[in-house]
């Protein structure tokens, strides 16, 4: 049965390595099985044979549970498993691989039955090997119309890897959770700190989410590798409107590689309660002037992770740039090798090796990425300059061969993705002495300045202070930034703190960003040009008495 529903889901990441010898596995056995029969009888006759075949199959458990103003709203529990075989035909010098990548998906059998394990790889096999021939006759056509040759290899060769690690489970106290959710998300209307204002409150929800997934990977290299990947999140969001319409909101989360791992009971109602006393300084909070303002912005630590991770990371995970073109990769640092892209007391390095930092477990941690690749620490930046690209198995110009970062969002193919991202300052401040500089440009400048805490959506503040030259702190509202791009994080940047903040993203690939607050110097703050919309005609129904 081709695959038509597959839910394409966040991944976490934690790794343990196996200690001692693990018994053998009937899946990995299937698939070496298949795999052996493939590689030797998979061939049209006067067709090219496939010189790469790799199988990688996910065996996904997943967990989601949502409370909404006081009360369980849904409830559900998957588990399935794919299988994604990737078959490249012609050499590694030009095959039949794409930019958006290639082979095809399936879905495996859930009980693990071999028989149906090896029915359902022969099937994905066959469409992907079909596929393949048809995309290396029209690579090969579309290459002979541009005049010059590929910067690089369309594949690099890699060494047999093997790692079977122990199978994850997820383990989740589902009822203590669900009970968790109810209280926080009703906290709104029944905790005396925020009953004054619960009538302004137009939503209010908590959620949790875990996943576990077990992949297993064979090819034709020689890997065989069984790794565990588990992550859990809970997030809260809470908002409603400001008396002229503005929608306003807040919302965050913990992260974690366990379920132990997340905020306790009291630590979570607090940030609800937080979030909803902030939401209402929010409602209250002035307008940021009509007039725009050009100059100091001082980031959090949390505001810069979100910086690096939208205008810095994409641009140095090296994917292959378009047939027929001259540049190296795709992205804002295409032709910036060797060149400075940030000031000279910064340093990035992506080091997936780090499994923790200050007690916390990271979620883009790995040793070996799913191309059988094992992974070192990569220097990215160096003083400011550009001196490596994140690279898996696809080479780009100057970088023949991979560093480990070949990564894979569920049932997609691998693509060049980062793990651990450091941001470092040679000359970091404290944070006494980076709001100290701050409020010395304000005084120097005879104005107000600005610092932000937390960004949303395409890097819009989501509370922005206006700073006074004598420290004076005004929550503002109603802001967008401007100019903030590459060009400001190469020469706009004035000092970096020293106190890292730790960002877990738990998008399609897992990944971590720590980073430092960071001063700029010249970041344009403007209103948001955005229809208010209307309050509602009439309150909503009255809370119940206590």
């Amino acid at each position: 049965m081709k695959l038509r529903a597959l839910l394409l889901l966040p991944v976490f990441s934690s790794f343990a390595l196996a200690e001692v010898p693990q018994p053998a596995d009937p899946i990995l056995t299937a698939m070496q099985q298949e795999l052996a029969r493939e590689k030797s009888d998979l061939v049209i006759p006067g067709m090219l044979r496939p010189y790469f075949i790799q199988y990688r199959l996910e065996d996904i458990h997943t967990y989601d549970a949502i409370a909404s103003y006081g009360a369980l709203t849904r409830e559900s529990e998957s588990h399935q498993r794919v299988v994604r075989v990737e078959v490249r035909i012609g050499s590694e010098t030009s095959d039949s691989s794409s930019a958006r990548g290639d082979g095809s998906l399936e879905l495996a059998p859930a009980d693990g039955d071999p028989a149906a394990l090896k029915y359902a790889l022969w099937s994905a096999t066959d469409d992907a090997y079909k596929n393949a021939l048809r995309a290396y006759a029209t690579k090969q056509a579309t290459l002979k119309t541009f005049q010059n040759a590929p910067t690089a290899n369309d594949f690099s060769l890699a060494k047999a890897a093997t790692l079977v690690e122990p199978l994850v489970t997820l383990t989740l106290d589902r009822d203590d959770w669900k009970h968790r959710l109810i209280e926080a998300s009703g906290l709104f209307a029944t905790s005396p700190e925020t009953r004054s204002f619960a009538e302004a409150v137009q939503y209010s929800s908590a959620s949790i989410s875990a996943l576990v997934v077990n992949r297993y990977t064979v090819n034709t290299d020689g890997t065989m590798l069984r790794r565990g990947y588990s992550g859990y999140t809970e997030g809260v969001s809470v908002g409603g409107q400001a008396d002229d319409g503005m929608n306003l909101g807040r919302s965050n989360g913990s992260v974690a590689t366990t379920a132990a791992g997340l905020e306790s009971d009291a630590a979570l109602n607090k940030r609800v309660i937080d979030d909803l006393i902030s939401f209402d300084e929010l409602r209250h909070a002035p307008i940021v002037d009509a007039e725009d303002y050009h100059g100091p912005v001082l980031f959090s630590g949390d505001a810069s992770a979100e910086v690096f991770n939208r205008l810095f990371v994409p641009s140095v995970e090296a994917d292959r740039p378009d047939i027929g073109t001259s540049a190296r990769t795709q992205g804002a640092y295409q032709s910036s090798y060797k060149t400075p892209i940030l000031p000279t007391f910064l340093s990035v390095v992506d080091d997936p090796t780090l499994r923790s930092f200050e007690g916390h477990a990271l979620l883009g941690a790995y040793k070996i990425d799913d191309e059988g690749v094992p992974v070192e620490p990569v220097d990215i930046v160096v003083h400011g300059k550009l001196m490596n690209y994140l690279v898996g198995r696809q080479p780009v110009k100057d970088f023949p061969e991979s560093n480990g970062h070949g990564r894979a969002a569920l049932g997609q193919s691998a693509h060049s993705r980062a793990g651990v991202i450091i941001i470092k300052s040679s000359e970091p401040l404290s944070a006494e002495a980076l709001r100290a500089k701050l409020l010395a440009l304000a005084k120097e400048q005879g104005r107000d300045v600005y610092s932000v805490e937390t960004l949303g959506g395409e890097l819009a503040p989501r509370l922005l202070y206006r700073v006074s030259p004598d420290g004076k702190r005004t929550l503002v509202r109603g802001a967008v930034f401007d100019e903030l791009d590459q060009r400001a994080i190469r020469s706009g940047i004035l000092a970096a703190g020293g106190k890292p903040y730790i960002a877990q993203q738990v998008g399609t690939v897992p990944a971590t960003t720590i980073a430092p607050e960071l001063l700029f110097a010249d970041i344009t703050v403007k209103r948001a040009n955005e229809e208010q919309q209307k309050v509602p005609y009439y309150p909503p129904p009255a809370l119940p008495k206590d």
